[in-house]
Parts: structure tokens; C-alpha cells; sequence
């Protein structure tokens, strides 16, 4: 075999070589991305597990938060409904003792031994009990007689010329009113100076 041959021959080793060396680095290069693109599917897949196990535990609770939720509206309703319909308890018990005593005083006026003079002890009792009841609840009486009158107060039932007085000042009150908290309940029906 010739140099020249021999140097061919070479040359053809080295391509036939490099082409191996090539072939070979484009497989390598083929499995690399293979691997990276399971471990990219891997990664994915557990992620999107983490993802919807996350998401699943943010549904529970919402649904728990919901629940708390529903049962809180349910309470609070019985709860109003039962502020409304036994608000007047405590006031109904305050004013039992009251209607006690005017029924002992219709009991006591109905004997003969009753006097004008017992009865009347007997009412004004009862009326002093019905007026702390009032004012256990804050309801207070509105009577205006020698005061300016006040339209947000007193209604006025007539207007009348007095000397004795300045005009606008309420001469007599007819029917007392009344305030619950400070708030008008119903007004004084009063007479005023012209």
C-alpha cells in the first residue's frame, strides 16, 4: 500500500471517526433532551399534584367557611326573631305588679267599709308604682304647663288671651305626654297664650 493510500485510508478512519464521534454526540445530545423533557414532564406533573391537592384544601375550607357562614345568618335570625317577639318581657313583668294593685283596689272599692279616702290612697299608690315603672324604662312625662310651648313637644289644642301670661307659654295642659329615650311617644295637648 502506497503513502498515498495509507493517508487516504487515514483520512477515511478519521471521517468515518469523526462521523462516528458525531453521530454518537447527536444521540447523546437526542437522550439529554429525552431526559430533560421527562424530568420537565415529572416536574409538571408534580406540580400540577401540588396544585390541585392546594386547591382542594382551599375548597374544603371554603366550603367550611360557607357552612360557619350559613349557621351564623341562621343564629343571628333566631336571635332577632326572638329580640322582637319577647322584647316587651322585661317591661310586661315590670308592669304586673301595677295591675296587681289595681285589681286589689277594684277588689277593696267594691266592700262596704271602702271610703272615698282609701281608694283614693289606693290609686295614687298605683299610680306612683306605674309612673317608676315608666321611668325604669326611661319613658318620661312631658308636662309643659308655664313653659314655652314647643311644637316637637305640644300640640297644641287652642289658643287663648291671657293676661297673665306671655304669649306662646302653655296656660294649662290638657293631656300629659310622653318620651321614650329622649324620643317623642306622644305630645302634650296643652292651651296656649296668645
Amino acid at each position: 500500500m502506497s503513502e498515498k493510500e495509507q493517508k487516504m485510508n487515514d483520512d477515511a478512519n478519521v471521517e468515518n471517526v469523526e462521523a462516528q464521534t458525531a453521530e454518537d454526540a447527536a444521540q447523546q445530545a437526542d437522550e439529554a433532551l429525552e431526559n430533560a423533557q421527562e424530568a420537565v414532564q415529572e416536574d409538571i406533573a408534580a406540580l400540577l399534584a401540588e396544585a390541585q391537592a392546594e386547591a382542594e384544601k382551599h375548597k374544603d375550607l371554603a366550603m367550611r367557611v360557607q357552612a360557619d357562614m350559613e349557621n351564623l345568618r341562621r343564629r343571628t335570625r333566631i336571635d332577632v326573631e326572638s329580640a322582637h317577639k319577647y322584647a316587651l318581657e322585661k317591661f310586661v313583668n315590670a308592669l304586673l305588679p301595677a295591675m296587681d294593685s289595681m285589681e286589689m283596689g277594684i277588689d277593696a272599692a267594691s266592700k262596704e267599709e271602702a271610703t272615698l279616702e282609701s281608694i283614693r290612697e289606693g290609686v295614687e299608690m298605683t299610680f306612683k308604682q306605674m309612673l317608676d315603672v315608666l321611668q325604669e324604662f326611661n319613658v318620661e312625662r312631658v308636662n309643659p304647663t308655664g313653659e314655652k310651648f314647643d311644637p316637637n313637644l305640644h300640640e297644641a289644642l287652642t289658643m287663648i288671651p291671657s293676661p297673665d301670661h306671655e304669649s306662646n307659654t302653655v296656660v294649662d295642659t290638657i293631656q300629659k305626654g310622653y318620651t321614650l329615650n329622649e324620643r317623642l311617644v306622644r305630645a302634650a295637648r296643652v292651651i296656649v297664650a296668645q
